[in-house]
């Protein structure tokens, strides 16, 4: 019970900082995903700003609280300015967040994101089967792009590792999230299955973490525990009214902007390992 007590009145905490600090969080991120991002941001409380032109980055960059990278619609004209982003928010002292979508899906797509790992992203975000592409180094033969083929268990030992090489938080995504800094491993059990129907789910809980460790980098593994356990507090309690995906996803944004404190206390869902 203190476990769940602990982890709940930490994850009201980084949602009430970040409701009432409203951290800039620029996305650089695919173009199926911008909408829902940017309204889960708003829902959260923090400001988006979906810039990824390179010509403005030096300038902007400097003046966020957060960035995210998301490598969903990947071109090799976006990849420059991925890569001067995530240098310039490092220059700044600024925390970064990478999710490396569909990583194993093709040698571009996996050197780009090996690329910027290059660059110590304070937080990776992935599925198993992402997770496990970097971790490896190799693109997977049996891909299905965007979706894991993989349960996120598969992923945990691949996650550590990745962790103690970049230094980087890493969370893998699926049934259990899991996240881990190479040695401690806290599993986030809150979610329904439902949101795997909705696209930019994935998407948008990265930038919500982005978000979260904004207003508590020192802490980045319990500011990422805090974004998915809320995120998935949100979707379960938007699943009560929903009759499918296209509801869950109103709900959800509607579900994460009214949160209050005794929701999460009562149903936040956490287990150390």
């Amino acid at each position: 019970m203190a476990n769940k007590v602990t982890w709940g009145q930490r994850g009201w905490a980084h949602l009430s900082d970040v409701r009432s600090r409203s951290p800039l969080v620029q996305c650089i991120t695919n173009f199926v995903s911008m909408d829902f991002m940017a309204n889960t941001l708003l829902s959260a409380g923090a400001s988006p700003a979906m810039i990824h032109s390179a010509d403005e980055i030096p300038e902007f960059t400097p003046k966020v609280h957060a960035l995210l990278i998301n490598m969903g619609t990947l071109t090799a004209d976006w990849l420059p300015a991925m890569k001067l982003a995530a240098q310039v928010a490092n220059q700044a002292g600024k925390p970064w967040v990478l999710d490396p979508v569909a990583a194993g899906a093709s040698s571009f797509r996996l050197n780009a994101c090996l690329e910027l790992l290059g660059f110590r992203p304070t937080v990776v975000r992935g599925n198993a089967s992402e997770i496990l592409a970097l971790s490896k180094g190799c693109v997977d033969s049996n891909s299905k792009g965007v979706d894991s083929i993989h349960g996120s268990t598969d992923a945990v030992e691949a996650a550590k590792s990745l962790a103690r090489l970049t230094g980087s938080i890493v969370a893998v995504s699926g049934a259990t999230d899991f996240v881990t800094d190479g040695q401690r491993v806290i599993g986030v059990q809150n979610g329904v299955p439902m949101l795997q129907k909705i696209t930019a789910t994935g998407c948008s809980v990265t930038a919500l973490v982005a978000a979260f460790v904004s207003v508590d980098p020192s802490h980045a593994l319990e500011a990422t525990v805090s974004a998915l356990s809320i995120f998935g507090i949100a979707g379960e309690a938007g699943m009560e009214t929903a009759k499918g995906p296209a509801s869950l996803r109103t709900n959800l944004i509607d579900s994460l902007h009214s949160l209050d404190e005794d929701t999460v206390l009562s149903r936040i869902s956490i287990i150390s390992f």
